[in-house]
């Protein structure tokens, strides 16, 4: 049998990149255009019910799912400071390594034989896309803030 705890992790990191991005609506609000809040809102949305998803798979495995965020919630800290420091384009440069970190997570999670089919299905068909999804929105917002 999977380990929860292994699926808790992942959950915790979904907490820490919806905390995250929250903490980058709060920065942005006033400075960004409304295309660009949608988008952050989206993405934090994303996150979100990804959180939601992996609590209900630990939840039918028999668990109970943290509420609390990953050791990387640093994150918001590095956000904050590429706010404050280096400006708009080095925060969500950033937020793209959030998403590239949850995906990393997902993907050592495939590679584990005794993954429960029903969270590598989740895994594969829409936490994953999710976050290739939001990778690209980053791109096009980074590309934005240079032109």
């Amino acid at each position: 049998m999977y380990n929860i705890e292994k699926i808790d992790s992942l959950l915790k990191n979904e907490i820490s990149a919806t905390e995250t991005y929250r903490q980058a609506l709060e920065s942005f609000w006033k400075d960004t255009r409304r295309c660009e809040v949608d988008s952050l809102l989206q993405i934090c949305q994303d996150h979100n019910e990804a959180a939601a998803l992996l609590k209900a798979q630990i939840r039918q495995l028999g668990g109970a799912p943290s509420d609390k965020s990953s050791n990387w919630g640093t994150w918001e800290k590095i956000f904050q400071i590429g706010v404050n420091m280096l400006g708009k384009y080095s925060a969500i440069e950033a937020l793209r390594d959030v998403e590239f970190s949850c995906s990393k997570a997902y993907g050592q999670a495939l590679l584990d034989y005794q993954l429960p089919l029903a969270l590598r299905s989740l895994i594969e068909t829409k936490l994953l896309p999710n976050l290739q999804s939001n990778m690209r929105t980053l791109d096009q917002l980074l590309d934005a803030v240079m032109a």
